[in-house]
């Protein structure tokens, strides 16, 4: 199962990539929705392979997600490596600059079953794939508005 949604900022490259790789964010914002965030590198900085693993509560279970950062382009994006039980996926993010003061931002997120528990689950999430898909499209835009809202 695919999502992607792409929305363009007001906000130059820079800003949206500061914004967008600020995993410390990331992890206070989990951690306020009740998920346990373990960094592998804690207090070091941010690179290429940094790992998270997150505990959290989805549909009355608790589930396990660990998120390994496999690119970190500056400027530019990046790719996060997920693996949960029965599930794989990527989630990416892409800025394109265009102009000084406006970008573009895609984001991907791929989830791919590896059980047939997984291939249950997700075949009931398909039936309700556009409450989903609105869903992700929401955060996405929700995102988009901050950093402009940041950069006036």
């Amino acid at each position: 199962m695919k999502f992607s949604h792409r929305v363009d900022i007001g906000a130059p490259d820079e800003a949206v990539f500061r914004a967008l790789t600020d995993f410390t964010a990331f992890e206070r914002a989990a951690m306020r929705r009740g998920a346990e965030v373990i960094r592998s590198s804690p207090g070091a900085a941010i690179t290429q392979g940094t790992s998270w693993s997150l505990r959290f509560s989805y549909r009355g279970k608790m589930r396990r997600l660990v998120c390994s950062l496999d690119r970190l382009t500056p400027q530019s994006g990046f790719l996060c490596r997920l693996e949960s039980t029965g599930f794989d996926g990527t989630l990416s993010a892409d800025i394109i600059p265009l102009s000084k003061a406006r970008s573009r931002l895609t984001v991907q997120l791929e989830l791919k079953p590896q059980s047939f528990k997984a291939r249950l689950l997700l075949q009931s999430a398909r039936l309700n794939r556009a409450a989903y898909a609105r869903k992700f499209e929401t955060r996405v835009a929700g995102f988009a508005e901050e950093v402009e809202r940041r950069q006036t």
